[in-house]
């Protein structure tokens, strides 16, 4: 019966699409006020008042935010794929489109996808704007850099010494995972989260501000680099940009959720812009190339992680297609490049008199393992069959195996750095922190976030990356939903889980099989849709 289903003319309109959006982040925003996260503590406002208490501690107005929370973060994914399909982008419909050509930017329409990437951009501010009154959702990670900014602004390493070490840590609102854990963040943030504590004075509300106020900029960097990105290496900007930045992923997790990796993956890709060989007039390539290399070091001192960028960030300026690089040219930009960022880093550490302490932060990162994560997992369950059999503990397995996981990373990142002819730069950066999220022992939903822009921008795509993508969009949100639910001791947890996951499984079906127009996005109809676009 789907086969003769025929859109209405509102259905094919784009605006339509933002407008239902902007409702689903409306609703989002007001759930949030009864299921989001908020501590609290004595210089809290909203802690102080009774202004939320139906929605905060009343069980039937928690449970209606929660369903509300979950339908809200359903209909906005609709709504993202549905605005994809209006502006017949590729790989939203299953129809002959999609190619690995239509990814990218032909030079007959490029006025046309500059007209879709303008209302993408609205679309992304339209359901940006209400997320940032939202509570954090989804994560509460950053009252813990509110704790570690703390930390520091009492004189203590966050390197060495967990949120625990202060009291009152659990009422700012930090999570009991980062008590003993040392912070994975590098030392500009760390200067930021002391700065924001130091002018909100530890008040929530306001510290959530500030810190969305930098994300912000964060995400404003990447709205303003993936286009360019995009097109200098000849994929679709607007498609690159609905795919990312629209990504209701993105909304919720880095907005909403309030994640410093808005700031970090903005830092990263405008550097990435910058690091280019053919800028004209040649008498400010060079400033331009550094100055990207300074992006791409306060990337990494927002968080470390993105240092597995910067040997292909360098083989950017001597890679061409099919062709190979002598070492001795990659040794010498890479000692350029690492003395540009490590200067910068020093200047950091210097600041914060923490210098390299994130270096073995990260080494150590393990004793926060998350269940979720494969290497994590893997760890655990083998810590344990060897606690069994010789009564070890499972930690000191559990660490061998996630040592075994760091060097994987660093394998990989040095064979696709060193290959004779290399891949392309982009690709292979891509590929190194593909690696990193599947060989670390934490595992978060928005870890998927750090490598989508830069296999965007590359243009290598396949119809069933698009399909995993729009399937693990929604499968994360309605996970995040029910997983991170803030309520009040005396509210039954348990049935309010259960009833939003139920609600969020009968939205997936909805979705990926029953709804006639969003379905076409995945697999199982690509053979026989027939429908108007």
């Amino acid at each position: 019966m789907f086969k003769r289903f025929v859109p209405s003319r509102i259905d094919t309109d784009p605006g339509h699409h933002i407008r239902v959006g902007l409702a689903a982040a409306i609703i989002i925003m007001i759930a949030s006020w009864g299921v989001g996260w908020l501590p609290q503590t004595q210089n809290s406002w909203f802690a102080g008042t009774t202004i939320l208490n139906p929605l905060r501690f009343w069980t039937p107005g928690v449970t209606v935010c929660a369903v509300a929370l979950v339908t809200g973060g359903l209909l906005l994914v609709r709504s993202w794929l549905r605005l994809g399909q209006a502006l017949q982008l590729p790989y939203t419909t299953g129809a002959g489109e999609n190619t690995v050509g239509s990814v990218k930017e032909a030079a007959r329409t490029v006025r046309i996808n500059d007209h879709k990437l303008a209302v993408i951009n609205r679309a992304i501010i339209y359901w940006t704007v209400p997320l940032i009154f939202a509570f954090p959702i989804m994560s509460r990670d950053v009252y813990s850099y509110l704790a570690q900014g703390r930390l520091l602004h009492a004189g203590l390493d966050p390197y060495g010494e967990g949120v625990s070490s202060l009291p009152g840590w659990f009422m700012i609102g930090a999570d009991s995972l980062w008590a003993q854990s040392p912070s994975p963040y590098g030392p500009a943030f760390l200067l930021i989260s002391q700065l924001v504590w130091f002018v909100t004075d530890g008040g929530p509300e306001w510290a959530i501000l500030c810190f969305r106020a930098l994300f912000l900029g964060g995400m404003a960097m990447c709205m303003w680099a993936i286009p360019r990105l995009a097109r200098r290496f000849g994929a679709r900007g607007d498609w690159a940009q609905w795919i990312f930045i629209a990504n209701p992923l993105f909304g919720l997790y880095m907005i909403a959720g309030a994640h410093n990796d808005t700031l970090m993956l903005g830092l990263l890709l405008t550097g990435l812009y910058f690091v280019n060989p053919h800028w004209t007039p040649t008498e400010n390539r060079r400033r331009r190339i550094l100055f990207g290399f300074i992006l791409l070091g306060c990337s990494i001192a927002i968080k470390p992680l993105t240092v597995l960028v910067l040997p292909f960030a360098g083989m950017l300026l001597l890679w061409r297609p099919d062709s190979n690089i002598s070492y001795r040219a990659r040794i010498a930009v890479w000692f350029k490049s690492v003395l540009a960022v490590g200067l910068l880093l020093i200047g950091f550490g210097a600041i914060t008199g923490l210098w390299f302490g994130w270096i073995p932060a990260m080494m150590t990162s393990g004793s926060a393992a998350f269940p979720y994560a494969p290497f994590g997992l893997l760890g655990l369950g083998i810590g344990w069959l060897v606690d069994l059999i010789w009564n070890t503990g499972i930690e000191p397995a559990a660490q061998v195996v996630y040592s075994l996981g760091t060097l994987t990373i660093a394998a990989v990142t040095a064979w696709l750095a060193l290959l004779p002819k290399p891949k392309h730069p982009i690709l292979s950066a891509a590929i190194a922190l593909t690696t990193a999220v599947l060989a670390a022992p934490v595992f978060q939903p928005w870890y998927v976030l750090w490598v989508l822009p830069l296999f965007a921008v590359a243009g290598r795509w396949r119809g069933w990356s698009s399909s995993l993508l729009y399937l693990l969009v929604a499968v994360l949100i309605v996970a995040g939903v029910v997983d991170q639910l803030a309520v009040s001791q005396w509210i039954p947890l348990l049935s309010i889980r259960i009833l939003t996951g139920t609600i969020g499984l009968i939205g997936l079906a909805v979705l990926i099989f029953l709804d006639p127009l969003t379905r076409r996005a995945f697999p199982q109809t690509r053979k026989t849709s027939q429908y108007v676009a």
